[in-house]
């Protein structure tokens, strides 16, 4: 293997120079493969890197913004381990690392040599592949397109999912621009009662996220019956869709497979801790 690192200056560069290996496994590699596309089209600041094995890229790994976890695709641990070095030769500050879990591991494994900090794995996820769609009978209700007058419950409930997971919340008018692109669907039953948004389809993939039904609405089948109508809306349109779970609640992992959701790969997610320099 002869691994080489080169940063790159943004997304769309990113795009342009590692553009067919992204492509080439379009399921595993479309979280990273949509965010690319996002900061793409509405830049912010952040870092890239490509990892090549001699002229063939082999990895990708970014982090925008500045203050979030890098992600990487999936990739050989040498290459992870290259990356790490590359930032930690550049004086990155990185908070954490989300990755498929071997690709994370090895990553976090070396940084924390490289940096003389800890690493603690704080979520894990599976991703999910749709095979044959069952769906959900007998759920009061029907799921219809969220649109602008539905902003209000649509960042509540985007708010409260976050908080739920623990993580920070998108700007209004990045909701705003989702609603106004046809990203966001709600259950409907005497009112809205559970939500489901998707990234832009890249490469024939969209990703269903951000499910949420209100504590008080659970167990009633709102979130199941609205990802499996979305699901079909999604399929039928010609597209494959995948979702991420955590692997810590059984519950919507179990429902998912019950829509005929079939399990890929686990990611990882690192914190770093103390990150003092030698």
């Amino acid at each position: 293997m002869s691994l080489t690192v080169e940063p790159a200056a943004d997304a769309a560069s990113v795009l342009g120079s590692a553009g067919d290996f992204l492509s080439s496994r379009p399921i595993e590699h479309n979280l990273v493969l949509t965010l690319l596309h996002e900061r793409a089209a509405h830049p912010i600041l952040g870092r890239y890197w490509i990892a090549r094995d001699g002229t063939e890229v082999c990895g990708v790994a970014f982090q925008s913004p500045l203050d979030f976890p890098a992600a990487l695709t999936p990739m050989e641990a040498a290459a992870a381990r290259a990356i790490a070095e590359a930032a930690s030769a550049a004086g990155v500050e990185l908070p954490g690392i989300n990755g498929e879990a071997a690709t994370a591991a090895a990553f976090a494994g070396h940084w924390t040599e490289l940096t003389s900090s800890g690493a603690e794995p704080i979520a894990g996820q599976r991703l999910y592949h749709l095979g044959d769609l069952r769906l959900p009978e007998d759920v009061p209700g029907r799921m219809r397109q969220a649109t602008l007058d539905d902003a209000d419950v649509v960042m509540t409930y985007v708010a409260e999912f976050l908080e739920f997971i623990g993580e920070a919340g998108p700007e209004p008018d990045v909701i705003a621009r989702r609603l106004e692109k046809g990203q966001g669907w709600l259950w409907d039953d005497d009112g809205p009662v559970s939500l489901a948004l998707h990234s832009l389809p890249v490469e024939g993939v969209t990703r269903i996220q951000t499910v949420y039904t209100p504590e008080r609405l659970r167990r009633r089948g709102y979130a199941g019956a609205c990802v499996g109508q979305l699901s079909d809306r999604l399929q039928r349109a010609g597209h494959e869709c995948i979702l991420y779970t955590d692997l810590g609640n059984p519950t919507s992992n179990s429902v998912y497979r019950r829509l005929g959701y079939e399990a890929i790969v686990e990611s990882l997610r690192y914190r770093f801790t103390g990150s003092p320099r030698p």
